[in-house]
């Protein structure tokens, strides 16, 4: 089978992030089964989004129009910018619907093992948002890896020199309905640092 079209395909498929080799096994053998009423609608639509869909050149975000339906909304606060890892974190912040201002996809976080610099990320033209635009606020949402962490870190500094600018972090510790005696030992670390007055 090697080097024919069926091992391609699995081999395509495999390439998907969450996705091992016997998952695109399973996920090629359904397709080609399947050609008709699975195959082909999904290459129609793998062809119209790729016609369709694109980047927002404002904040990185997908959509059908660009600059996208967020950065294009009249009602949105367009003094506040969360700043995100990947377009997944801004879906999941928008299907909280709490947030009402603007994003900032990164395109990743630091990590000097798998070759991503400062570079490769779109802090760059994250500074000139914030230099073109009365941002008051912007807002670090990474996650809590190394990777993630020390980013915040590097944006932070890199942030300082602008007056006038509150540059916040999502809090962190205990999830709520979380058990403290089911904590590690950095989480709970993190919760005691964090602690707020109560009274």
């Amino acid at each position: 089978m090697d080097g024919s079209a069926i091992e391609k395909l699995i081999t395509d498929i495999s390439k998907l992030p969450g996705l091992g080799r016997r998952s695109a096994q399973r996920i090629a053998l359904f397709l080609l089964k399947n050609k008709d009423k699975s195959l082909l609608p999904l290459i129609q639509t793998l062809e119209s989004s790729h016609k369709l869909i694109s980047e927002c050149a404002k904040c990185g975000n997908v959509d059908m129009i660009n600059p996208c339906n967020i950065c294009k909304n009249l009602n949105r606060d367009k003094k506040s910018i969360c700043i995100i890892e990947d377009v997944s974190d801004l879906w999941t912040f928008e299907r909280t619907g709490f947030y009402k201002g603007l994003y900032h996809v990164l395109g990743g976080s630091l990590s000097a093992i798998n070759g991503v610099g400062i570079e490769e990320l779109t802090v760059t033209k994250l500074i000139n948002r914030i230099k073109e635009n009365e941002i008051s606020e912007v807002i670090l949402a990474l996650s809590t890896t190394m990777e993630g962490q020390t980013t915040t870190h590097v944006i932070a500094d890199k942030l300082e020199s602008f007056k006038n600018l509150t540059v916040t972090r999502l809090a962190q510790g205990i999830p709520i309905g979380g058990e403290v005696h089911y904590l590690d030992e950095n989480t709970l670390n993190t919760a005691f640092q964090s602690r707020k007055k109560v009274i």
